[in-house]
């Protein structure tokens, strides 16, 4: 078998019966026919043609997608007045100037631990959102689905609805046909340099940005990630779709590890359903269930399987299989809920016969649940107690130390001090831990400052020499842990920093 080669089955569209009816096969079917008609284990792409459908969870997709898109595009205009010299951009990520801007906080790159904090919230919060509504996170509001939303929307706009689109793919080449494709794919072209350049605008002043785009004034750097950005959003919202979900995220694997029996996702009653088949208007409906095999449910999922096989990782917990079927019960005159949001414990109980009750709060569910809490209550301890003055302290290594002619010891240190202050602020520079010390302080320019009225410029970090001088008499050990601090005379703030003062050894 291993000097056989495998050959590799050329993947074809779903299609129509001559009649022109849909036959509706999942993505699953599709490819194991393709595989069974051939002498290979391997099915390229089964392209997925979901159909449009109308329901309470397709609403509620349309009000987050429009959500989604308005914060996206539009959260860049946003001003906010920070005072002279100073960008006034609402949310900005000022690379060049080394700072984070989000509306009235202004984060150092010191501070990157804000913006960990930041992402293990977001985790902690989707983990416990997925344990309790499953993957709502991917049905709803993941930039994969929304701009895939979008981007169906155009396709169906221009081409179709789902029976028309495969049509139009399995049509001969016409003007008709080249004019719908290069109309679908200019506007898809056009969303996604929308998109890349929306991105580059969280970076740049926005305004600045865009007038500079379309001058030719921009740098190379930004023309690149505009187009980086460009061609990734029109190849994973044109192209690649429901891919992107199955094979290149890996968030479904990871839901097996969030999801349980407790957890409400998108379920078919097989109890209720089974077993299914056709049902002709008039007949009865004893000894069959309530699927009538319509396979709606089929038709408009945009990942294509079937819910009815029950949980599968390709689910985006979407919903609008249950949207297409509550249509078809109200149609037959059965109960809507056929396909619903429910938990498979449930769903277990239901079959049974016995009383179901839901259980949301659990073990983990409380673990999350505190954990958010406490990583909440830290991230806002850490905000309310911020330093507007910060010091670091590097002790010149070569030498150790430098013998003076009157018998002292002298330690170099270089110091970087953080002013995050809007105006230039005074400090008293001070060593503690060295009886007798003496501090001689030089700018970068070699310039004598005072340590009793150190003037630090308003929101930079100063780069100080700082000498101290101890009498040899003084020393009782060949290292002494000692203390840098500065102080702002009018505030009153102190920051510190511990460094070694280092002499010759001591008999």
């Amino acid at each position: 078998m291993a000097d056989q080669p495998v050959a590799r089955t050329a993947a074809k569209p779903a299609s129509l019966h001559p009649d022109g009816s849909d036959p509706v096969l999942s993505a699953k079917q599709q490819r194991e026919t393709l595989k069974s008609a051939g002498d290979s284990l391997y099915a390229n792409r089964v392209k997925v043609y979901p159909k449009a459908v109308s329901g309470p969870a397709r609403q509620v997709k349309w009000a987050i997608l429009i959500f989604c898109l308005a914060v996206y595009y539009l959260v860049p205009w946003l001003r906010w007045d920070r005072g002279p010299g100073l960008p006034n951009q609402a949310i900005l990520l000022d690379l060049d100037g080394r700072r984070g801007y989000f509306f009235g906080l202004e984060i150092w790159p010191q501070e990157i631990y804000y913006l960990t904090g930041l992402l293990i919230l977001a985790a902690v919060a989707l983990f416990l959102v997925t344990s309790l509504f499953g993957r709502l996170w991917c049905g709803y509001s993941c930039p994969q689905t929304v701009w895939t939303d979008l981007y169906l929307w155009v396709e169906r706009r221009i081409e179709g609805d789902r029976n028309a689109r495969m049509r139009l793919d399995q049509a001969p080449w016409s003007a008709s046909k080249w004019g719908k494709k290069l109309l679908k794919h200019a506007i898809w072209l056009v969303i996604a340099l929308a998109t890349g350049g929306a991105w580059i605008m969280y970076y740049q002043d926005a305004p600045t940005v865009t007038r500079q785009f379309f001058t030719g004034e921009a740098g190379g750097t930004t023309y690149f990630f505009v187009g980086l950005f460009t061609a990734t959003t029109y190849v994973l919202a044109g192209w690649a779709r429901e891919q992107v979900c199955t094979y290149m995220c890996p968030w479904p694997r990871f839901q097996a590890a969030m999801l349980d029996e407790q957890t409400l996702i998108v379920t078919y009653q097989k109890w209720r359903g089974e077993p299914r088949g056709k049902h002709k208007a008039g007949d009865p409906w004893d000894g069959r269930g309530d699927c009538i095999d319509c396979k709606q449910c089929v038709a408009v999922c945009p990942t294509g399987i079937d819910i009815r096989d029950g949980v599968q990782l390709e689910c985006i917990n979407c919903g609008l299989c249950a949207d297409a079927c509550d249509e078809v019960m109200s149609k037959v005159d059965r109960p809507k809920g056929l396909i619903t949001w429910d938990t498979l414990a449930h769903q277990q109980a239901k079959a049974a016969g016995k009383e179901a009750k839901y259980k949301f709060f659990r073990a983990r569910t409380f673990i999350y649940v505190a954990a958010l809490v406490i990583l909440s209550a830290v991230m806002l301890w850490g905000l309310l107690s911020r330093a507007t003055t910060e010091i670091t302290v590097l002790r010149d290594r070569a030498p150790l130390f430098v013998g003076l002619s009157d018998g002292s010891i002298r330690n170099a240190y270089t110091l970087k001090i953080i002013n995050k202050q809007r105006d230039a602020q005074d400090f008293t520079l001070s060593v503690t831990g060295l009886p007798g010390a003496d501090l001689a302080v030089r700018g970068q320019d070699d310039s004598e400052l005072s340590a009793e009225k150190l003037v630090l410029p308003a929101d930079t970090v100063s780069t100080i020499r700082l000498f101290v001088k101890a009498p040899k008499a003084q020393l009782q050990q060949e290292r002494l842990s000692v203390t840098v601090a500065v102080k702002n005379s009018k505030t009153g703030e102190r920051a510190a920093a511990e460094t070694l003062f280092i002499g010759p050894p001591v008999p």
